[in-house]
């Protein structure tokens, strides 16, 4: 897929441009400027990453244009410092498709976009696969491999594992999970998720030599984190 980079930030914009590169994606980057909604509508592109602290009134007019376009299906990724969060709620009203809070977590950024274009171009991704450190996911045939050896799971362990890997370093409740998983009527006792969280953890081995850590929410529900050895 064809990605641009609306970002003022040096630094910043090699590191999204190394890590979706590193999985076939081609990018380009942008500086802002008026022109710039035309300019993106001519290129093309597939998906947008936007730093939405940095754009302005020009981050405002990219997402109107890509929101009037009645043909775009191009998703837009937000990026943005923690202070900026309320000001995410106009974005996303205005078109926006995700969001990434500072600094970037390299696993993250990977499984926000992949998922953004997995939805936008569901005719693409039969094929799909999304890595994360050692654990290589193919959610058209429900399979897991850590280092290239396939991990044996069930359906609802396959579905529970990638839940938490899509939702890296988000705090999931159990009722997101139970409506996720089991379907918002499903009447199971709270232990059935606990049962299959732990199954999760063990047989995935979500441990900090595999570079995640699979952890209680007390009083909420589970998070996976992301640990250094896994970026």
């Amino acid at each position: 897929m064809r990605i641009a980079i609306l970002d003022s930030d040096r630094e910043q914009v090699e590191l999204i441009r190394q890590e979706l590169t590193r999985v076939g994606h081609v990018c380009e980057a942008f500086r802002y400027s008026p022109g710039l909604p035309a300019e993106l509508d001519q290129a093309h592109f597939d998906a947008i990453v936007l730093d939405w602290h940095e754009s302005g009134p020009a981050g405002l007019r990219i997402l109107q244009s890509i929101a009037n376009d009645a043909h775009a299906r191009r998703p837009v990724l937000l990026v943005a410092p923690r202070s900026s969060e309320d000001q995410l709620v106009e974005a996303l009203g205005c078109g926006a498709n995700d969001y990434l809070i500072k600094p970037i977590r390299r696993g993250e950024l990977l499984v926000r976009m992949q998922v953004l274009l997995k939805l936008a171009y569901p005719e693409t991704q039969e094929s799909e696969q999304l890595h994360f450190g050692p654990f290589a996911f193919e959610p058209g045939r429900s399979r897991i491999t850590r280092s290239g050896i396939t991990l044996e799971l069930t359906q609802k362990e396959f579905e529970l594992a990638l839940l938490f890997f899509r939702n890296l370093g988000r705090p999931l409740s159990r009722a997101f999970i139970l409506e996720k998983i089991w379907s918002r009527d499903a009447d199971i006792p709270s232990r059935t998720i606990d049962t299959h969280v732990s199954r999760v953890r063990t047989k995935l081995g979500l441990r900090p030599e595999n570079g995640f850590r699979l952890l209680p929410v007390y009083s909420y529900g589970y998070q996976l984190e992301q640990l250094a050895t896994a970026q």
